[in-house]
């Protein structure tokens, strides 16, 4: 069964998804994506020139994912039109909203205009999948920015959540000697499960200087500036976690370390199999609506 969405701002994975809807035969009404040359003259897209004309014969919009950066307007970079969050969820009023990263301002929005949202980001089947491409993106990086190979290299990740997991592994596969950092005693059971080098997030120190690479997934401050001290000036740091990090970057400039901040890898590295684990995602998602 066809569905009408309205697709609102978004980067190039909101792009492929809007393609891959059309292509499933649903009608996609689109504001925000006008300078997106790729949409353009394909059936089933529709273009509009004002934001309540793409959400008036829909019931579900698609909003950007993350909604937004600056926590006044929506993430639109293939627009000229700034869209403000308020202006946004007033025109949506008593409909669906799908979007990623939304934050609590913009839930208190919701409820004012009587909005059901989906933090799609919170769907545990999306974030299992992201993981894959946010390995491979932080593999591509650590390949990119250092002059030895990975194999035989010295390897540690901080921490043992979904990308911890899948990202250790896949590093093991290329012959990295893996360190896997946690705090907890049945995570640092796991590494050792999985053959990985386990060692205390707390006990980190002196240690850190026999790493090539350090890769951090932790959304909180790990590698401080006293921590630092101890890394090797060849070591790469790879930071994954959200803003603010979890690696000191004024510390990491003062001593002229190497560090690449990798956010959003997923949309960067591989938009077009993020796009397909959105849609299905959606699919699930209205699936449990319309069971309701």
């Amino acid at each position: 069964m066809s569905t009408n969405f309205a697709i609102i701002g978004g980067d190039l994975r909101i792009i492929k998804l809007a393609k891959m809807l059309a292509n499933d035969g649903n009608k996609v009404y689109t504001y925000g994506l006008e300078k997106t040359e790729e949409l353009k003259n394909m059936e089933n897209i529709i273009f509009c020139d004002k934001l309540n004309k793409a959400i008036q014969d829909t019931e579900i919009i698609i909003g950007p994912i993350p909604f937004s950066s600056n926590g006044k307007d929506i993430n639109s970079p293939f627009s000229d039109n700034t869209i403000s969050n308020r202006e946004l969820m007033h025109s949506i009023n008593a409909k669906i909203l799908i979007a990623g990263s939304i934050t609590p301002e913009i839930y208190d929005l919701a409820n004012d205009e009587y909005i059901e949202i989906i933090d799609i980001m919170k769907r545990e089947e999306l974030a299992v999948l992201n993981t894959i491409s946010t390995a491979e993106g932080a593999i591509e990086i650590a390949i990119s920015n250092t002059n030895k190979i990975i194999h035989g290299s010295k390897v540690l990740i901080l921490g043992f959540g979904r990308i911890g997991k899948v990202l250790a592994r896949k590093m093991a596969g290329l012959s990295a000697k893996v360190t896997c950092a946690a705090r907890k005693d049945e995570d640092l059971a796991w590494i050792k499960a999985y053959g990985h080098q386990a060692t205390n997030i707390n006990a980190l120190g002196e240690n850190l200087s026999e790493y090539d690479i350090i890769i951090n997934t932790v959304p909180h401050l790990i590698l401080t500036s006293e921590r630092l001290q101890h890394v090797g000036e060849e070591c790469l740091l790879i930071d994954l976690a959200s803003n603010p990090g979890g690696i000191d970057k004024k510390a990491v400039k003062d001593r002229n370390l190497k560090l690449v901040w990798a956010l959003a890898l997923p949309g960067k590295v591989a938009p077009v199999t993020t796009a397909e684990f959105i849609k299905d995602t959606i699919y699930n998602v209205l699936k449990e609506i319309y069971k309701k």
